[in-house]
């Protein structure tokens, strides 16, 4: 079963926080809904959840947002033509960068722990 992520959970696992109050950036997640058709959550007692693959898209969209500077005109169309399908070739297409950020990222991340885990580990105690 897949499981449904509320809007504060994705504003949170896409690192869209307010950097002095901590709280999430809804907001920008339902401007996002309103410009992109590729974002329909499921709404559930006036709540917005999204799907495994919703968050795939989302994630993306922030991708051209954020880290291509894509605006949101470039980006919609971009995902509207589905150019990447057509592009499966070249190693510099936007899916491979987008791929290769994702596990640069998540390999930063299993780093950190590593280090943690080394520095504050279990301790030897036989």
């Amino acid at each position: 079963m897949n499981k449904l992520i509320n809007i504060s959970e994705l504003s949170r696992i896409l690192n869209l926080i307010h950097p002095k109050t901590k709280k999430p950036l809804n907001h920008v997640l339902r401007f996002w809904e309103k410009k992109f058709k590729q974002i329909r959550p499921k709404i559930i007692n006036n709540r917005r959840y999204y799907s495994p693959e919703q968050v795939e898209i989302i994630k993306k969209i922030k991708f051209l947002l954020k880290t291509k500077k894509m605006t949101i005109f470039g980006a919609r169309n971009l995902l509207n033509d589905n150019i990447n399908k057509l592009d499966d070739y070249n190693i510099s297409s936007l899916d491979t960068d987008y791929y290769k950020n994702l596990f640069k990222t998540k390999g930063k991340l299993i780093l950190k722990k590593l280090h943690s885990i080394k520095k504050y580990g279990k301790k030897n105690t036989s």
